[in-house]
């Protein structure tokens, strides 16, 4: 049986209705994009002031110590400040991928442009495949934050 190359199912196209459903998860998706922006930003302050808050108040317990100079974690405000810092630069990449989608369709609809629609389904795409990884990450942490604490409570935390 011969394969017709000019087939309808792959030469889809839009109607008012599929133009009118890309144009609302456009705007929505530059919304959620931009309060990803900002709640990065927010993460990276809020990492930098609990870090200097963490190192001025080991500090200060160690000057008023009354068993004199005691060893302190003052290193663990730098860490926890880099750790927010991390989780903020993760983040801030499906809200770039985010915002290139919701920017390019936008641009894709208004130009009736096949380009830069499939672009912007390529940054969706890109969006989709960040989460998802990150998503198994996090499973496989849990699965193995469960076995170790299994493994705990079998041994009667003697490990």
């Amino acid at each position: 049986m011969e394969q017709n190359q000019d087939s309808t199912l792959f030469e889809m196209s839009l109607d008012q209705t599929g133009r009118a459903h890309l144009t609302e998860a456009a705007k929505w998706a530059k919304f959620l994009s931009i309060m990803g922006f900002i709640g990065c930003g927010l993460i990276v302050l809020i990492g930098v002031f609990f870090g200097s808050l963490f190192n001025t108040l080991s500090g200060e317990l160690n000057r008023n110590s009354p068993y004199g100079d005691m060893p302190t974690s003052g290193g663990f405000g730098a860490f926890a400040a880099i750790m927010y810092i991390v989780i903020a630069l993760i983040y801030f990449f499906p809200c770039l991928f985010l915002f290139r989608f919701a920017t390019k369709m936008k641009t894709a609809l208004a130009a009736n442009d096949q380009e830069t629609l499939n672009n912007s389904f390529q940054n969706l795409k890109a969006t989709f495949r960040f989460i998802g990884i990150l998503t198994l990450i996090g499973l496989c942490f849990w699965v193995l934050a469960l076995i170790i604490g299994l493994l705990g409570a079998a041994t009667g935390g003697s490990m």
